[in-house]
């Protein structure tokens, strides 16, 4: 059974920084594109980041350009999300998930849920201002 877990979230003030973590157990997932996705109180998931099967390209919503970043270490099976400069517009419950294809071409492709075949079940992140 595949797992997917996230950690790191919390309550932050405005400009601080928080670390994600997303540690995915059942099978090794070094082949496959991964990413973060958030959802806001009251509003869609929508995407953050993603990360392709070797770490050499990585992707970016323009909200979080700039501030976020993206990892991967296959070796833990894990993927991680660095987040800075936090704004209150950040508050959402974040959620790690894992494609079913080691790479895709674009944001654009990358915002189509319908290419992730694991999901976690969320951590939440708070900022207050």
């Amino acid at each position: 059974q595949v797992l997917l877990v996230e950690s790191g979230g919390g309550l932050v003030q405005a400009g601080g920084s928080l670390r994600l973590s997303c540690a995915a157990s059942g099978r090794t997932f070094d082949s496959k594109a991964m990413a973060w996705f958030r959802q806001p109180p009251g509003k869609e998931r929508e995407f953050v980041a993603a990360i392709n099967w070797n770490g050499l390209n990585t992707y970016y919503a323009n909200s979080v350009k700039g501030r976020f970043t993206i990892s991967r270490d296959n070796a833990k099976n894990s993927v991680y999300l660095q987040m800075s400069a936090l704004e209150p517009e950040d508050t959402a419950l974040y959620y790690c998930a894992i494609n079913k294809y080691p790479a895709l071409r674009s944001v654009t492709h990358y915002s189509d849920r319908t290419t992730f075949e694991y999901w976690g079940q969320g951590t939440q992140v708070t900022v207050s201002s």
